[in-house]
């Protein structure tokens, strides 16, 4: 059956089976019959994420942005690798990179009003720079504000994990509650049970939320 397959097809169900590295192979055979094969540019830019090899990512993603400029989800992945690679260099060169990731971001909120990973990516860019280089809990706030009008589940979550990264355990809990309320989702569970657990050493609240959780 997979000798009458495309090698995109073939790429396509090796990933899905988990076979990452039979779906590197498939899809470089692609783009040597098509280098501008878009999807298999980006399924390599995935794995080379997944892999952690932030250059080839950055290669892959850089090149499928050019391709595609008005696609937000590849100006949003793009600045996601070089972000990834500036937390593996110096922080000398790490600073030289700080514009271009924030503005493959921008670039994507201003390209789609309703992506939501950009701007979580954002808020939490604004959080971890330094003030004197940009960093601003206002700006970080802001694009929380505009993650409340897409989603309040992830509004809630955006201002607790702002709470949270400021020490503010106890108003983080308060919006991780709410966020729980709105969507009984795994990741608003986990983010309230690691704050119990970790950060507010409450191993009774955590384990009565997870027995609630799992019923």
């Amino acid at each position: 059956m997979l000798l009458s397959q495309t090698n995109f097809e073939k790429g396509v169900q090796f990933m899905g089976s988990g076979k990452i590295e039979l779906a590197r192979i498939a899809f470089e055979n692609v783009l040597k019959e098509n280098p501008s094969n878009t999807k298999s540019l980006e399924y390599l830019g995935d794995i080379a994420g997944q892999n952690k090899n932030w250059d080839k990512a950055i290669v892959y993603y850089k090149k499928i942005k050019q391709l595609q400029p008005n696609n937000a989800e590849f100006h949003y992945k793009y600045g996601g690798a070089l972000g990834m690679k500036a937390k593996t260099v110096n922080k000398f060169k790490a600073l030289g990179m700080i514009d271009e990731i924030k503005s493959s971001f921008e670039k994507a909120v201003a390209l789609d009003p309703k992506h939501k990973e950009s701007r979580w990516a954002l808020l939490m860019l604004y959080l971890e720079l330094p003030g004197i280089i940009g960093g601003s809990e206002t700006k970080a706030v802001a694009y929380s504000n505009e993650l409340m009008r897409l989603s309040p589940m992830e509004g809630y979550l955006s201002k607790g994990y702002i709470d949270e990264y400021f020490g503010r355990n106890k108003k983080a809990e308060i919006n991780y509650l709410k966020a729980l309320e709105i969507n009984n989702s795994k990741i608003a569970f986990q983010k309230l049970y690691n704050l119990y657990a970790y950060k507010l050493k409450n191993s009774e609240k955590a384990q009565q939320l997870k027995e609630q959780f799992e019923k």
